[in-house]
């Protein structure tokens, strides 16, 4: 049954930030989930090298604070209106900044004045004029400090001075989820006698066991999708964006992520939801630096009052496929997801129990609300939206709403194939070096046969993901919900339909993640009762139905998956 809303909730929102991989997109939703505001911002990435992908922390910092005043602007509110923040995030992409710690100074008196900026800059106390950095002197001591200045005045000339780390500040940059710059290291890791030794033994204790636990760990390969930092500094933060968000809305008090962001990292063990000694070791990574780890619906902290002017509780911390699993409602184990966004993820509800997967599906926790747990099974196609920005950027068509239509302007894509693979291939292929390619170009080929092909490209990732989980889970699929931009074009709604044979909905909802993450809030704070309450508000905006031509594009699909096979090792040193 759907209970009705709650009156002392009318005039309160719950506010929710998606910050994925290419924008920030921030709403402000009512108690019937109606989206009363919205902003967004573009992320910019940036490409140093080759291969390696990055973002800067102080400008995502700083987008987040303006999508969140923009957004409450936009519905025409203020800010304690907000009756609670929920945060999706990007996984896997992380940086490492310095910990602010308490100041303890030995000879106080030497100083004439002291001021101590905020994290985001701003100055408490004192009346020195700053200087533009921390000053350490002989009997002076400042064991960890936040950006603490000391007016000159009072010091001798002669005294040697060093910049103090203790700032807050990052390290570097992010690094992304896409970056590749680990490869060749992954890869030796992977040949080392360590993994050979770990593949070994736990063959034998499948063999003994028959747990398909350890059948999976025998096949334990390090990826380069969760490119990982070796950081010994005693006074170093590690975190993914939800961390570092976190972190600077609490002004340092909070070093903390949740157990569906943990599981994303790669160095989180899902099987007894704690981080990885022995992977930390594999590695060199200090079990120190990584941050305590929190139900997905939890009282992280509340934003400090000089950011928004009243602080804002923060509850909840959500892994961005999962926050659309959430935001899709797919509560019950079979139920599955596809979003097709800047990439494409497959999951599927596990119930209570990760999946050991040989195939390169990855189990992940979903959400952890209170004593309940809840995996998925995940696997993804990296390139999706990537590749339609590509084809956009290399003037195929002006706006992607028009690919739909080009592509239905031809029968088919006049034996040409695309291999969307500009980050290598994934589940089930798994190999790093393949690279993107058309091939059966001919003098006859047109605009619209290279996008069709695109198009065709993605929807036959998508059944390779679909028909492999299938396999390896054993699950019996009960509902199949699509999200995502790339689910706004009918040609690959309705052609991955068509080769599932099963009908799939598209929600009204286009933006499931913030949707997801806005659900635990207010599940958090009573603003929502209960999950059947939240499966009441969803609302299908179309369902696309197979239409029984799955076996008129076998010969299309074969096509495909021998430009497939040929695009594979393509970057493999010889």
């Amino acid at each position: 049954m759907c209970s009705p809303s709650n009156g002392f909730m009318k005039d309160l929102y719950i506010l929710s930030v998606d910050v994925g991989t290419t924008s920030i997109r921030g709403h402000v939703y009512d108690k019937e989930a109606n989206i009363k505001g919205s902003s967004s911002e573009k992320i910019s990435l940036l490409y140093p090298n080759p291969g390696w992908v990055e973002l800067d922390p102080e400008e995502l910092w700083l987008q987040f604070v303006a999508v969140v005043k923009a957004a409450v602007q936009a519905a025409g509110l203020q800010m304690k209106q907000i009756t609670a923040l929920g945060i999706s995030t990007q996984r896997a992409t992380f940086t490492t900044w310095s910990r602010i710690r308490p100041i303890a100074w030995r000879s106080p008196a030497r100083v004439q004045a002291i001021s101590l900026p905020t994290v985001d800059g701003s100055s408490q106390g004192g009346g020195a004029q700053l200087a533009e950095r921390c000053l350490v002197t002989e009997g002076l001591v400042c064991p960890g400090c936040p950006w603490l200045t000391v007016h000159q005045r009072s010091l001798s000339s002669d005294r040697h001075l060093r910049a103090c780390l203790k700032t807050g500040k990052p390290f570097h940059n992010f690094i992304s989820w896409q970056d590749r710059r680990a490869s060749e290291l992954v890869t030796s890791w992977n040949n080392s006698f360590t993994m050979k030794a770990l593949h070994g033994s736990s063959k034998v204790l499948h063999f003994i066991t028959r747990r398909k636990r350890f059948l999976a760990a025998s096949v334990i390969t390090f990826s380069t999708q969760h490119v990982q930092e070796a950081v010994e500094e005693g006074n170093c933060c590690f975190g993914t964006v939800d961390t570092w968000l976190l972190y600077r809305l609490t002004k340092g008090a909070v070093h903390a992520t949740d157990y569906s962001n943990a599981s994303a990292t790669g160095i989180f063990d899902s099987y007894q939801m704690c981080w990885s000694g022995m992977l930390c070791s594999l590695i060199s990574l200090p079990l120190s630096v990584f941050p305590t780890v929190e139900n997905t619906s939890h009282k992280f902290g509340s934003t400090d009052t000089s950011i928004f002017g009243v602080s804002i509780p923060i509850m909840s911390l959500v892994a961005d496929q999962q926050a659309a699993m959430f935001g899709e409602c797919c509560f019950d184990r079979g139920d599955v997801k596809i979003t097709m966004g800047t990439g494409t993820f497959i999951n599927i509800n596990t119930g209570n129990k990760p999946h050991a997967s040989v195939s390169g599906l990855y189990p992940v926790v979903g959400w952890k609300i209170g004593q309940e747990v809840v995996y998925l099974a995940e696997g993804n196609a990296a390139d999706t939206g990537t590749a339609i920005k590509w084809a956009q950027e290399l003037d195929l068509f002006s706006d992607a709403a028009e690919t739909e239509a080009m592509a239905n302007s031809v029968p088919d894509a006049d034996g040409v194939c695309f291999v969307p693979s500009f980050s290598g291939l994934q589940a089930p292929l798994n190999d790093p070096h393949a690279c993107a390619s058309f091939m059966g170009l001919k003098p006859s080929t047109t605009k619209s046969h290279l996008v069709r092909a695109i198009l065709e490209s993605i929807a036959f990732r998508n059944k390779q993901l679909y028909e492999i989980m299938s396999e390896e889970t054993h699950i019996p699929v009960t509902n199949i919900r699509a999200d995502g931009g790339v689910c706004n074009n009918n040609f690959v709604m309705q052609l991955t339909a068509n080769l599932f044979n099963r009908k799939i909905n598209r929600p009204r909802h286009f933006d499931m993640s913030s949707l997801g993450a806005a659900f635990i809030a207010g599940l958090g704070i009573g603003f929502w009762s209960s999950k059947e309450e939240l499966t009441c508000l969803g609302c299908t905006e179309k369902v696309f139905y197979p239409q029984n031509l799955r076996e008129n594009y076998k010969p299309v699909i074969d096509r495909w998956e021998k430009a497939l096979m040929r695009s594979m090792h393509w970057y493999s040193k010889p």
